[in-house]
């Protein structure tokens, strides 16, 4: 190729030319472009079943039937956004390396209408900014300091059960071991949406350790529930965190029997569903006392399915069974059965604030009916989540979790970060006209308890066969 001559010294030296783009050139772009094939939405619809389950990301097509099968974070995820572009969600939960994987899966297609909502081009530009400033991998101290005050907990617990004599003591240390477990579990949480540890192998012993040893909770049932949460956030019939019937129901849509896509079962809302649902209001609390005992039974019923594909079955087994062989061994060495009794129920109470903590999140936010849409990922996630206000001081015990909305959004951020891309997150909010909710913890309780009472109080109007139960006439009899 001929240059451009300049003058050095006594020689002339040709420089590079621009290339320029010729008419033959054009043509061959143009060609490749008429070769691509295309299908519309309507078609790619048409691929949402297990045994035929094709998925869009930016406009191309991937075949991903099998991929379901061993999908690292489970087969749901997948089946809730079946036939769909799901960019948006690709995006938020897989780094910048995942995108090569995708090419194995591609089916020569290109969705023929795709588009970007305004929505979408200006949060993928935040992701954009947070990936190149490095955030997804700067984690802070934060796994060191926790793991330094959970030891120190767990510590400060056994010394007072296994040393000290007085009933007050033990009690103390109940509180003491409730707050361990709900720091472990923020730690555990953490692990799931990305590595804190410094490979995956070691990631994976984190969360075997934090999740069945010290807890007893499998982090197996963790990812099968949570990642579909994630997806399906305050989807009536398949986020799992909304379906808790007999004892509540945030929504009088509930009333309607649906069919769980979660757990292929019918929500059955019968008349012992109706009484409980009518005093939820009051019950709430009470129930949030003891709600490790359901996941308890859940985490069992999990690895003992033989119907459920469960990643490394034995291994979170065996993690379970040490939770159950030193749990019952530090209960044993309290003096008699009424204060181990005590001591149970004290550290559940302590750890209810963890779970009314993550309702108030979901159950007085918007709900809706149906499988989530890909394509408006950002508007669902700003619908179904509610942030707790609170100081930086108080992070720790909320375990970055209060910003809910900026979790949901952006799950593989550390927590650390979470606080100071909040008013980006409220300034798109804005800018887009969506909402933004961030309630003190104590208004975020009443929201809640109006929400519970509102259904409570419609599941008692409610008319249908159901009231006849006579048991039920009679309960609600006045006058």
């Amino acid at each position: 190729m001929s240059g451009k001559k300049t003058q050095v010294g006594s020689q002339k030296v040709e420089g590079p030319r621009k290339p320029k783009f010729t008419t033959y050139t054009r043509n061959i772009a143009k060609m490749a472009e008429n070769k691509k094939k295309y299908i519309t939405s309507d078609e790619l619809k048409k691929h949402n079943k297990p045994d035929d389950l094709w998925l869009s990301v930016q406009g191309k097509v991937y075949n991903v039937t099998e991929w379901a099968k061993i999908h690292p974070g489970g087969a749901t995820p997948l089946l809730h956004l079946a036939g769909q572009d799901v960019t948006d969600a690709f995006i938020a939960f897989h780094p910048g390396s995942a995108w090569k994987h995708l090419d194995r899966f591609f089916t020569g297609y290109h969705l023929e209408d795709f588009q970007v909502s305004d929505v979408s081009k200006d949060y993928r530009k935040l992701v954009t900014q947070f990936t190149k400033s490095g955030m997804f991998q700067k984690k802070g101290h934060g796994v060191i300091y926790s793991m330094c005050f959970i030891a120190l907990l767990f510590y400060a617990c056994l010394y007072g059960v296994l040393y000290c004599k007085s009933f007050w003591i033990h009690m103390l240390s109940a509180a003491i071991l409730g707050i361990a477990w709900m720091q472990v579990t923020y730690l555990g949480h953490d692990s799931g949406h990305y590595e804190i540890m410094m490979n995956p192998g070691f990631n994976k012993l984190a969360q075997i350790v934090t999740g069945n040893c010290l807890t007893g909770i499998s982090i197996a049932w963790w990812k099968w529930t949570h990642n579909a949460h994630h997806v399906a956030c305050n989807s009536l019939d398949h986020d799992p965190d909304l379906q808790h019937l007999p004892f509540f129901a945030v929504s009088s849509r509930l009333f309607q029997s649906l069919m769980s896509q979660f757990y292929g079962r019918k929500l059955t809302f019968d008349s012992m569903a109706r009484f409980l649902v009518s005093y939820q209001h009051l019950t709430f609390y009470p129930v949030m006392c003891v709600a490790r005992v359901n996941l308890y039974v859940q985490t069992l019923l999990l690895l003992f399915s033989p119907k459920r594909r469960v990643p490394d079955r034995a291994l979170n087994i065996f993690g379970v069974v040490v939770f159950w062989t030193w749990f019952p061994l530090l209960l044993s060495h309290l003096p008699n059965w009424n204060e181990r009794i005590l001591f149970v129920l004290a550290s559940f109470c302590v750890t209810s604030i963890q779970h009314i903590q993550f309702c108030l999140n979901h159950f007085a936010a918007n709900v809706y009916v149906g499988a989530p849409k890909g394509n408006d990922w950002f508007e669902k996630q700003t619908s179904g989540t509610i942030d707790i206000s609170c100081s930086p001081q108080m992070d720790w015990f909320f375990g970055g979790l209060q910003f809910q909305l900026e979790h949901h959004l952006f799950p593989r951020l550390p927590r650390c970060h979470l606080r100071n891309i909040s008013p980006l997150v409220q300034d798109l909010c804005k800018k887009h006209n969506l909402p933004y909710r961030s309630l003190s913890f104590l208004d975020a309780n009443k929201l809640t308890f109006r929400t519970l009472k509102t259904a409570a109080m419609e599941a008692r109007d409610f008319s249908s066969p159901v009231p006849k139960n006579l048991l039920w006439e009679a309960v609600n009899t006045h006058g």
